[in-house]
């Protein structure tokens, strides 16, 4: 049985040192002089990369649009999601079904597929909104990921709501509640771990996400963090490594502090129902 176990152990610790070990190799390049990611003298290390990143690169710009853009699109997109998988849980309306069904078609496509319509929608409402929404905007943007991100959040708010039992909001009516407050004072507070779920996957795709705002986006000072940060090592002979690791050490504190923040009610809602007996 011991055997057995320090089999177990070793299986994890293993585990754990191939997912740490990338992480730890660009802390350590982001305290090393020079340009190269690796290096055979481990007593050069040095704030200099941190300094100039801070200094002299547009990073907290960088830093400030993704936080916009992925702050907007989880918001928008929760409300959005929350109340359609409500709606698709609890109510039966003429296309329903078939709503469903095409939600979870387009799940079947990458969003890459829809590039060349995106790009082509968003040149046409900056024209009609005079440049206010469309390309090379953030708004513009944010739009995009709160479209895409719609069908997939619909259906896990939905899929949770299912679990919970209709008894709750029976109850309800029975003592005189409207459907508007069954829903706010009753369903909404339940669905705390579902939306925690939610709104980190709505805040990390925009957050960290190159593919899009590379192509819809073409000034220095709208670029999001993934495009800027590419800047650092995107020529042939001048690629700093070093300052990339920086930059991505500190565009990282965010998302760590959302998750820590939260964390528990992602536990929570792995483990808790909705009735307490």
């Amino acid at each position: 049985m011991k055997h057995k176990h320090f089999l177990v152990h070793l299986f994890l610790l293993t585990c754990l040192a191939f997912t740490l070990m990338p992480a730890l190799l660009v802390l350590l390049a982001s305290f090393r002089s020079g340009n190269a990611l690796f290096s055979s003298n481990m007593s050069d290390f040095t704030l200099r990369n941190y300094s100039n990143l801070l200094t002299t690169t547009p990073f907290l710009r960088w830093m400030w649009n993704s936080l916009l853009v992925s702050t907007f699109a989880s918001v928008v997109a929760l409300s959005v999601t929350t109340l359609a998988g409500y709606a698709f849980a609890r109510f039966r309306f003429p296309g329903r079904k078939y709503g469903l069904l095409t939600m979870i078609l387009l799940q079947m496509f990458p969003a890459g597929m829809a590039m060349v319509a995106v790009f082509r929608l968003l040149q046409l409402m900056g024209q009609v909104t005079g440049g206010w929404v469309g390309l090379n905007t953030l708004v513009g943007l944010s739009l995009v990921y709160i479209g895409g991100g719609i069908p997939f959040n619909t259906w896990m708010i939905k899929g949770y709501i299912d679990s919970l039992p209709k008894e709750l909001e029976e109850s309800a009516y029975l003592d005189g509640a409207t459907p508007h407050q069954t829903f706010w004072q009753i369903i909404l507070p339940l669905l705390g771990p579902i939306l925690s779920v939610v709104a980190v996957f709505n805040f990390i795709t925009p957050y960290s996400d190159f593919v899009f705002p590379s192509v819809l986006m073409s000034e220095g000072d709208r670029y999001t963090l993934a495009v800027g940060m590419q800047s650092f090592i995107s020529g042939n002979f001048s690629a700093n490594w070093c300052l990339f690791a920086a930059a991505s050490i500190l565009g990282s504190i965010p998302i760590l502090v959302l998750f820590f923040s939260i964390q528990r009610f992602l536990v929570q809602g792995l483990t808790q129902g909705a009735v307490k007996g």
